[in-house]
């Protein structure tokens, strides 16, 4: 199975809908808050090239973007070969 890490926060509505489809798809992944640990943030803008929007979503170290960003993986139907390597 992939590894999979989300970088988000407590209240952000983007963050539910990426982690809700990985849940779907039955992935576990390790999810960081950035919005209650700033070297986490520090973190997610050095390996996310600078973004500081959340979530930001990472398949076996690869960046993948944000919510939308999953979600059109999904529908162009390559999600699901990405997260069945690991």
């Amino acid at each position: 199975m992939a590894k999979v890490e989300v970088y988000s926060g407590s209240y952000c509505p983007y963050c539910v809908r990426a982690k809700e489809l990985l849940t779907r798809k039955g992935v576990s992944f390790t999810e960081y808050e950035v919005d209650k640990d700033m070297d986490l943030r520090e973190q997610m803008m050095k390996r996310a090239p600078g973004y500081k929007t959340i979530p930001q979503i990472f398949i076996n170290d690869q960046y993948v973007g944000g919510c939308d960003d999953l979600y059109a993986l999904d529908r162009a139907g390559k999600l699901d070969g990405m997260l069945a390597h690991g």
